[in-house]
């Protein structure tokens, strides 16, 4: 009865701590959405940002498996290259390391339970009370359950009876054990899915001696390997290089097992150089009692650093060395695919549930890529326009060729407005709605419907031109020459949208947008004016109304950029 106890303390206590992992993760998540944002812009700078992006945003989530899960979607949705990926995959490495050392350094320094019971009441407090920083709130009540999780766990483990021969058993395999404690780690860790637990449950039993100090080295790199899974799973059904990333991610830490188990002792000789005390002390209370080595928590948490930095170090100067390897074992497909013409948004589902903030950033950037296609189409329909003139030959062909291509533009990205909602309502319910992420997600919305809006005008009006072609309505001369100004301010329109989307537009770009819908609403007006003029005159009404018709509906495409421009403040 006694042992299963034990084994259900040492359960709660884990779940616990896990669950005050993820209240810690999403409450980080919600105070610094917006600098995690900034943080995944500077993705693309170089590989020594990508290391310190990808380790800030770890030490953000508090988990190496959802920002690898982060990293692969990117790369399918080909917002990161493989080389930018890789860079990340090493800075989120080393920033799965932070839990380590938060628990040396508090766990056994002092009375967990004394920190844990006033952080979970403090945190409830603000959590529960009406105020805009309720997510303080979450991260406390977080930081509670991990420490009170990390006691029951530490005291479970407390109650194992310590069993000397055992260890001596142990010692005496020496390397063996070591490999032992490596695979037995490794299915630990795909067990509970989080290399911080299973590294917080390798510090604590051996900080009370239930194992040795190499072992413990063993788990730790174990651990390593198993938490790699994560991004393998979201790499399934992506790109090519979206399955390069993963396996980066698993061979980064494969490679560091193969070098630090043939090194461990030289490896945890210099440890016990840098940091002070003995790992191996054992002492005993009064009463005969074993009293846990708080000095192996030190070095176990600076042992798991020195593994990444590390590997990082040797790997890093060889990124675009160590991308080749990884394109060479999963080559491109020699037969060409065929082209997916219906959207696919790049994240699995449990992402959604677990990162809604770097999934806002996700669709953030899907957003500019539907506005991206609207100025294509417009563009296209440009080219067109200027062709036509008074007294030339039209081909037919070219204009139906236009209406059919824009028209599977045009329910792309119905598509995609119907996907990027449904991932943003779903953001939506993991936030607080008066919250910034809540009213960002608001207006995300606004825009995806004008873009879409902005995508049927521009299939609309290609649609006048075809019925102009066909009814043989050709626009004069004195017309065209007004119209292709007017069509390119349009143009210069979306260009600047899109240059702005995700970003906070600067007072020239804000003071060149109103200056571009005030010169279409003026040059509007003298098109209408010119086009009644013509009608009165005795012209032809078709080609008129036709005419005065495609005005209004261009018009109507810089009013949905100005509404958007004017949304980003």
């Amino acid at each position: 009865m006694t042992i299963v106890f034990l084994v259900l303390t040492m359960t709660g206590g884990l779940c616990m701590f896990m669950y005050g992992m993820k209240l810690m993760s999403d409450g980080l998540q919600k105070s610094a959405g917006e600098r995690m944002r900034k943080a995944v812009n500077f993705m693309t700078s170089n590989r020594f940002v990508g290391v310190l992006t990808g380790f800030l945003v770890t030490a953000i989530v508090q988990s190496s498996s959802a920002v690898s899960v982060m990293v692969v979607s990117f790369v399918t949705a080909g917002l990161l290259s493989l080389t930018q990926s890789i860079s990340v995959l090493f800075g989120a490495n080393i920033g799965t390391t932070l839990t380590a050392w938060i628990v040396s350094l508090i766990g056994f320094k002092i009375s967990i339970d004394s920190l844990a019971i006033p952080a979970i009441g403090i945190g409830f407090i603000l959590k529960a009370i009406n105020w805009k920083h309720k997510s303080i709130g979450e991260f406390l009540l977080g930081f509670g359950f991990l420490f009170l999780g990390l006691f029951y766990l530490s005291d479970g483990v407390g109650q194992i009876k310590f069993n000397a021969h055992a260890i001596e058993v142990f010692k005496d395999l020496g390397f063996t054990a070591v490999l032992i404690a490596f695979g037995t780690s490794f299915i630990m860790t795909l067990i509970i899915n989080s290399s911080t637990a299973a590294v917080a449950m390798i510090i604590v039993m051996a900080g009370s001696n239930i194992i040795t100090y190499e072992m413990a080295a063993g788990m730790i790199l174990g651990a390593n390997i198993g938490t790699t899974t994560d991004g393998i799973l979201a790499s399934i059904g992506g790109t090519t290089d979206a399955k390069r990333s993963a396996l980066s991610h698993v061979l980064f830490n494969v490679i560091l097992a193969c070098w630090a188990i043939p090194l461990l002792v030289p490896v945890l000789k210099l440890v016990d150089i840098i940091v002070p005390g003995d790992p191996l002390a054992i002492a005993y209370s009064a009463d005969g009692k074993l009293i846990d080595n708080p000095a192996i928590g030190f070095h176990l948490a600076m042992l798991h650093t020195t593994f990444k930095v590390l590997n990082t170090i040797l790997f890093l100067p060889f990124i675009n060395q160590y991308a080749k390897l990884l394109t060479f074992l999963i080559r491109d497909k020699k037969t060409k695919e065929a082209v997916d013409t219906h959207y696919r948004f790049a994240y699995i589902t449990t992402s959604v549930a677990d990162s809604p903030e770097l999934n806002i950033v996700r669709a953030e950037n899907e957003i500019k890529k539907m506005s991206g296609i609207v100025s294509v189409m417009y563009s296209r329909f440009c080219n067109v326009l200027r062709s036509m003139h008074e007294g030339g030959d039209f081909d037919k062909e070219s204009v139906a060729s236009l209406c059919t291509e824009l028209q599977q533009k045009e329910d792309y990205i119905d598509e995609m407005r119907e996907i990027l909602s449904t991932i943003l309502i779903e953001c939506s319910t993991k936030v607080k709605q008066n919250s910034q992420s809540g009213k960002r997600i608001s207006y995300l919305l606004q825009i995806i419907a004008a873009i879409e809006s902005m995508s049927d005008e521009c299939y609309a009006i290609s649609r006048l031109l075809e019925k102009s072609v066909s009814k043989d309505c050709v626009f004069k001369e004195k017309e065209m020459k007004k119209l292709i100004p007017y069509v390119g301010m349009v143009e210069e329109f979306l260009v600047l949208l899109e240059n702005q989307l995700g970003r906070t537009p600067t007072q020239e770009q804000k003071a060149h947008a109103a200056s571009l819908e005030e010169s279409i609403d003026r040059n509007r007006k003298k098109l209408h004016k010119l086009g009644r003029k013509r009608i009165e005159a005795g012209g032809d009404v078709k080609a008129e109304l036709l005419f005065i018709d495609l005005v209004r509906r261009i018009e109507k495409l810089g009013d949905y950029c100005f509404e958007i421009s004017e949304s980003y403040r």
